[in-house]
């Protein structure tokens, strides 16, 4: 397994910290990221490791967990309070949620666009790539109601798929109806201990990378590890780094924490940068890699499947928390996810657009940077 420079104290350890105090250490590191935008990265970025390369990874990645895993008691507590799902009046605003499709923007090598095809699911643009992060275009998902809105992009709307980024293995991030509709040669950027997965469904083309790693791919017509023409001059590929999340992974009874989870940055090779963060509760790691990506431009950050707090809290965000994090990172522009598509949860259907938006406002931030965008549209980074 890869070392991990970037923590000094065990997970746990660093889950002790108080919230405050990630605030205030967030905010002091977005400051400094949006001062200096192209700030030296601490430490500096590993190495890109080659495409499709085969490791071997630890049975187990329960070191990396940020808090324990609910035991009996809070397993207990929820069965006798929990609610899974919101009451009817939290259903009533379903058909008030935003669905507003259209057509995906035109883009060149030098332009990055996102479309939001509901959840965490989203076709990026970038670098002359057309990816797509935790695909999942079925109506429904093991566990869950059917989607509440329909899917944002057409699939025969889709341009030729360059690339796939999964940040876990829970079913609404990892939907194997979706992914058998893609080419097998599709390369797909993956967490350490899943690679497997793709390979026994024929994927041919699977790149799977620890914490603080990443990979480098060029568009269509490009060598690996050469330069490309586009927009007037040689260009490099975009670069694939996966990083942190607070979460976990599991998708059998027998298999938890044996995958890893993370979010990902993608950079192109003028710099521009999004950050996509999967699925992930609040904490330290935000600040980390805000230190080590400055000069994110877009943050896609999830705000939705968080009540009851006590239960899901260590893995989910809530809008507010969304919110710092973004701060945290020292992003320019934030464009919310993980909401209005599947009902995971009890809060209404329409509070954590409500609750984002208030706290945008409440922290003073630019409200044109709030790309709170509905299901199907797109906006371009300028």
């Amino acid at each position: 397994m890869t070392q991990q420079s970037e923590p000094t104290t065990s997970p746990n350890a660093t889950a002790t910290t108080s919230t405050t105090t990630h605030r205030e250490a967030g905010a002091a590191m977005a400051q400094a990221a949006l001062a200096s935008p192209r700030a030296v990265p601490f430490p500096p970025q590993a190495e890109p490791r080659p495409l499709g390369e085969r490791r071997l990874w630890p049975r187990t990645f329960h070191d990396r967990l940020t808090a324990p895993l609910p035991g009996l008691k809070a397993i207990a507590r929820f069965a006798r309070e929990g609610a899974v799902r919101p009451g009817k009046e939290g259903l009533a605003d379903i058909p008030l949620l935003p669905f507003e499709p259209g057509p995906l923007p035109r883009v060149d090598a030098r332009t990055v666009a996102v479309t939001w095809a509901g959840h965490a699911s989203w076709v990026l643009r970038i670098g002359g790539l057309t990816v797509l992060t935790d695909p999942v275009w079925s109506r429904r998902i093991i566990g869950t109601p059917a989607r509440i809105t329909p899917v944002g992009v057409a699939w025969d709307a889709l341009p030729p798929v360059d690339a796939v980024v999964i940040s876990h293995n829970h079913y609404d991030h990892l939907d194997a109806p979706t992914l058998r509709r893609l080419p097998p040669d599709t390369p797909v950027f993956v967490p350490a201990g899943l690679g497997n997965w793709f390979r026994r469904r024929r994927f041919t083309r699977v790149t799977e990378l620890d914490w603080w790693e990443g990979a480098e791919l060029h568009p269509r017509g490009g060598a690996e590890g050469a330069s490309v023409q586009g927009g007037g001059r040689r260009r490099g590929g975009v670069r694939f780094d996966f990083v942190p999340a607070h979460h976990w992974s599991k998708r059998t009874l027998t298999d938890t924490c044996r995958s890893l989870w993370g979010g990902w940055v993608l950079t192109d090779p003028d710099g521009q940068r999004v950050y996509f963060a999967g699925d992930t509760g609040y904490g330290h790691w935000f600040s980390r890699i805000g230190r080590r990506y400055p000069g994110i431009d877009l943050a896609l950050l999830p705000i939705g499947a968080y009540d009851p707090r006590w239960w899901l809290s260590d893995v989910h965000c809530d809008p507010e928390e969304a919110v710092q994090a973004a701060q945290d990172l020292g992003a320019r522009r934030m464009a919310p996810m993980h909401w209005g598509t599947f009902v995971l949860s009890a809060e209404p259907v329409l509070e954590p657009l409500i609750r984002v938006r208030a706290a945008w406002d409440k922290a003073g931030l630019p409200r044109e940077d709030l790309w709170d965008l509905p299901v199907g549209a797109s906006r371009i980074l300028e």
